[in-house]
């Protein structure tokens, strides 16, 4: 596995949020990561990517430790992500966002890149073609010079997912990616987290579309009030009785 959750937990006073969660993600695998309203999914993603810190259990990355260390330090060893609630820099232009995510690519040091020697010079315009043909990949190219406070939410939330791409990572989390879009940009975004992982990245989703999940997730996992029901492959979870009382109430 490439990303390994071993007995995550983490409490916030009495409540237990998350509870002895484990499960893994491959490289080149979507892994859906699903479950009712304050099952502790977004909570889970913050603890992978260091905003928060586990209670207990281990989280890896090829075998490191990732739990306790800092998001940049969690970051710089390839673990990228979205936020449920869209976190751009307003003022500037949806380029100049993604270009902010390629921060830990760059090689040139600050001063050369203040005075504008070759090498950074060089890199700059190497950072900024990047960034461009990821928003041509996330749909927005036309959009590259707008301001983000003016885009769509919709597209505002695909900025995010270019600017997550910019930072070239090994593991892609993806928090509610297709909130707020319509089917035809759902239909779009499936098809680029199936092309991402198809990079040999792993992706790590959660999201409230069932249909996408079930779509373009090869195993997924369950959680309910913070702990693992269910994982499995999309046909597994749909049939796990467990899952469908989670989801429909014990009756259903």
């Amino acid at each position: 596995m490439l990303l390994e959750v071993d007995a995550v937990g983490r409490s916030f006073g009495g409540v237990q949020a998350v509870q002895s969660a484990s499960f893994g993600v491959a490289p080149g695998e979507v892994h859906g990561l699903i479950g009712p309203n304050g099952a502790g999914k977004t909570t889970l993603l913050n603890l992978i990517s260091g905003l928060v810190r586990p209670t207990q259990g281990t989280i890896q990355l090829r075998g490191r430790r990732l739990d306790g260390l800092p998001p940049h330090r969690v970051a710089a060893l390839g673990v990228t992500r979205t936020f449920q609630n869209i976190r751009l820099f307003p003022e500037l232009s949806a380029l100049e966002n993604v270009i902010v995510g390629a921060h830990r690519t760059r090689r040139a040091p600050l001063w050369p890149r203040l005075l504008f020697a070759p090498t950074a010079a060089r890199e700059e315009r190497a950072v900024r073609a990047r960034a461009a043909a990821l928003l041509e990949r996330v749909g927005l190219a036309e959009r590259a010079g707008e301001r983000s406070a003016n885009l769509s939410y919709g597209e505002q939330r695909r900025v995010e997912i270019a600017r997550a791409l910019a930072a070239d990572p090994a593991v892609l989390l993806l928090d509610e990616p297709t909130a707020g879009m319509s089917r035809g940009e759902v239909e779009a975004i499936a098809r680029l987290i199936r092309d991402v992982a198809r990079e040999g990245r792993a992706v790590l989703l959660v999201e409230h579309n069932l249909e996408l999940v079930m779509g373009v997730c090869d195993r997924i996992t369950v959680l309910d009030f913070g702990k693992v029901l269910a994982d499995g492959t999309p046909a597994e979870v749909r049939a796990d009785p467990a899952v469908i009382a989670a989801y429909l109430g014990s009756d259903a």
